[in-house]
C-alpha cells in the first residue's frame, strides 16, 4: 500500500507544480487589456481561471491527504531493528591478574652518584 501511495503522492506533486505554473498572475490582466498576448494562452484570456483554480484545489487536497497518510503509515511501522536477529557477541572474561605498577621513572635530580 505504501509504494502505491508514494507513487500517487509524487504524481500529484508534479501535477500541482505544473498547474500552478500554468496559471497567470494577477498582474497579467492589465497587460492583457493592452494586447499583451493573453488571447494566445492555452485556455483563452479568462477561460482558464475557473478550471485551473479548481484543479489546484483538487490537487492540493489530494496532496494533503496523501501526505497525512504517508506520515501515519511511516509512524506506525513495526519497532524492529536491523540488528534484532543478530546474536550478541560473546564476551570473553580476561584473566585479570594483579595490576603491575610501572617502574619508577628516573629524573636527573633523583640519580645518586656512586663513586
Amino acid at each position: 500500500m505504501s509504494p502505491i501511495l508514494l507513487i500517487i503522492h509524487l504524481v500529484v506533486c508534479v501535477a500541482l507544480i505544473m498547474i500552478v505554473l500554468l496559471q497567470t498572475g494577477k498582474g497579467a490582466d492589465m497587460g492583457a487589456a493592452f494586447g499583451g498576448g493573453a488571447s494566445q494562452t492555452l485556455f483563452g484570456s479568462t477561460g482558464a481561471s475557473t478550471f485551473l483554480s479548481k484543479a489546484t484545489t483538487v490537487a492540493a487536497i489530494v496532496f494533503m491527504i496523501t501526505s497525512l497518510a504517508l506520515a501515519y503509515i511511516s509512524s506506525n511501522r513495526a519497532k524492529g531493528s536491523v540488528m534484532s536477529n543478530t546474536p550478541a557477541p560473546i564476551e570473553e572474561q580476561a584473566e585479570q591478574s594483579v595490576p603491575q605498577t610501572p617502574p619508577p621513572v628516573e629524573t636527573e635530580g633523583s640519580r645518586t652518584k656512586t663513586e
